[in-house]
């Protein structure tokens, strides 16, 4: 039986561009190679993903319905089903004021990060800049080399692995009795937490709550017994 929609599973795969150059790896080998721009991981290794989930790219996604574990497959994708089409409307002027106010010179191809959108400067001239708001993969036609190395069973490890494509900082999960409470060093909108809360629930089948990390600590610090004072000697007794 091959992997279905919503399992989680471990992921190995390299995206290349039609040229063969590597934009993305979770591979330590293809990394050491040499794998091009995309794949400068600091610690590249395989992603823990919830298929049908959208934690990678749609193409991408829809191709693991129904693969087998540790078997390699290839798949090309278009557009699409990748990184997207190019739109012209995401291509903007922008002030150069917005650039100085960041202590930034802009350039010909510099990536920036525009009200928490990645940008790429395309030209600069006067007091304007031309900036694509488009993915910088979008237009390209890409193949994935990928492989499911296993099934994630472990609830702990599916929570963690689902967060860790959503926020850029590690969680602490403890599960009990049918409960999960996830630690993390930031505290979420709780807007955020809600929708996060809700869908795992509904991936795991266990209750979620969030909770700061440092909040955790406090707590554990006040049910722990506070020691008893020493009595005081009296006055003139020698210690023995």
């Amino acid at each position: 039986m091959g992997i279905a929609k919503h399992d989680f599973i471990e992921l190995d795969y390299t995206g290349r561009l039609s040229d063969g150059t590597v934009f993305d790896t979770t591979s330590e080998e293809t990394a050491r190679q040499g794998g091009g721009p995309g794949s400068e991981k600091a610690e590249p290794k395989p992603a823990i993903v919830c298929v049908g989930e959208r934690q990678v790219v749609p193409g991408l996604d829809d191709a693991l319905v129904g693969k087998e574990l540790n078997a390699s497959y290839t798949v090309t994708l278009k557009p699409e089903q990748a990184f997207g089409r190019k739109d012209a409307k995401k291509i903007r002027l922008v002030p150069s004021q917005t650039f100085r106010e960041q202590r930034v010179m802009p350039h010909p191809g510099l990536q920036v990060e525009i009200d928490n959108h990645l940008a790429t400067v395309l030209s600069v001239s006067g007091g304007r800049v031309l900036v694509d708001f488009n993915h910088p993969m979008a237009g390209k036609e890409v193949l994935y080399e990928f492989k499911v190395k296993r099934l994630v069973t472990d609830k702990a490890e599916q929570i963690r692995g689902y967060l860790q494509a959503a926020v850029p900082f590690p969680a602490d999960v403890q599960v009990t009795d049918g409960k999960a409470r996830v630690l993390l060093p930031h505290e979420l909108p709780a807007e955020l937490t809600m929708v996060f809360a809700a869908k795992l629930q509904e991936l795991t089948g266990l209750e979620i709550e969030f909770a700061k990390a440092a909040a955790q600590a406090e707590e554990q610090q006040e049910k722990e017994p506070r020691a008893a004072a020493q009595p005081e000697r009296e006055t003139g007794e020698q210690p023995p």
